[in-house]
């Protein structure tokens, strides 16, 4: 049976109140969330993926007042599509149509055993999925790895793309040259399969939300921890640790300069997120430069980029915040491309970067 928002407020209170009794068990939801309800109807998308047959899941939501444009959310590597609920309600009542998908290799889609990721591989497959939608241009905003799936796919498709959003990118910087070691996939794969909900939340509430924590975070913590505690775990853990792969070899950063679309990186300025923390040796990972200050580097090095930092705020500001960041985005979307660095408020303000 598939779970309601009202069953997962359950599972939190009784994680609450149940923490002397022993721990909660997670539900399983399945490797493809077959149990874990979407806020719209899910559709797929079918795909070949090394010679074998794949399923890419989105959801399509038209508004009751179009006004022409269309948006695609990328999700994170902890997130999915339905994480950007609040956020695709928020566009398709100013008039979006909004394209959700899941990407290859996370949650409603499918995680092929034998796929050899690449950001080329998930933009290429985001942009199929555009034309199969009728949908030749969007905006495109991406988080934390969709991000680097959405700056790949400005760099691929650059007329497909009126305007680009990214929200706590992954990617500005090459973690090698900050001496983060190779970790191999059964490695990656290893540490994959301890994943449970307690370990999704410690980490998220380190690096995500600066060591605070609301019960609406619960719901996704959930969502990504019920993947794992079934008979698919080890599916579910092998795409995770090939994706993590992914970000270590291919980053994008070398190639900022190639972004030709106007672009708006917005950043919670206390997202404590910077990747490969975990494998690098000791008080090394100290010397990993986290997105905060990775930005504005960034930003200087993109052809027409602009700074926004969410002041008090974490690596998933749509997530903490949800109503302060929908009007951020909506402010950006509605913005000319090519006019002028405009203040919203005493927070939350564009910055000219030079």
């Amino acid at each position: 049976m598939p779970l309601t928002s009202r069953k997962i407020a359950g599972l939190s209170l009784a994680l609450a109140l149940g923490v002397a009794a022993g721990p909660t068990p997670t539900p399983d939801f399945g490797p493809q969330l077959e149990r874990f309800d979407y806020p719209w109807p899910v559709q797929t998308m079918s795909v070949d993926v090394v010679g074998a047959s794949a399923q890419m899941a989105f959801m399509d939501i038209a508004p009751d007042r179009p006004n022409g444009r269309s948006i695609v959310l990328l999700h994170g590597k902890t997130f999915c599509g339905a994480t950007w609920e609040s956020q695709a309600r928020a566009l398709s009542a100013a008039g979006y149509r909004v394209l959700v998908p899941d990407q290859v290799g996370f949650c409603k889609s499918s995680k092929p055993h034998a796929a050899q990721y690449s950001f080329e591989m998930l933009a290429t497959l985001t942009h199929r999925l555009m034309e199969s939608r009728g949908i030749t241009h969007a905006s495109v905003v991406g988080h934390s790895i969709g991000g680097m799936i959405a700056m790949r796919f400005a760099i691929m498709f650059p007329d497909a793309v009126d305007r680009l959003v990214l929200v706590n990118p992954l990617g500005l910087k090459d973690r090698s040259e900050e001496g983060l070691p190779y970790s191999d996939v059964d490695a990656l794969w290893s540490a994959e399969k301890r994943t449970n909900y307690a370990s999704i939340k410690a980490y998220e509430q380190a690096n995500y939300y600066h060591g605070t924590w609301k019960p609406a975070f619960d719901r996704w913590v959930w969502m990504e921890a019920g993947m794992y505690a079934g008979p698919g775990r080890d599916a579910v853990a092998l795409a995770q640790a090939k994706t993590s792969e992914m970000i270590k070899t291919q980053p994008v950063a070398h190639e900022l300069y190639r972004i030709r679309p106007a672009t708006t990186v917005v950043v919670g300025t206390l997202d404590a997120t910077a990747y490969g923390r975990a494998q690098i040796p000791g008080s090394l990972g100290r010397f990993l430069t986290a997105i905060p200050q990775a930005a504005p580097v960034a930003v200087r090095q993109m052809p027409n980029a602009t700074l926004v930092r969410m002041e008090g705020l974490g690596h998933a500001p749509q997530v903490e915040a949800p109503e302060r960041f929908n009007a951020v985005l909506l402010d950006i979307l509605h913005a000319p491309v090519a006019g002028t660095t405009r203040t919203r408020a005493a927070v939350d303000r564009p910055e000219p970067i030079g």
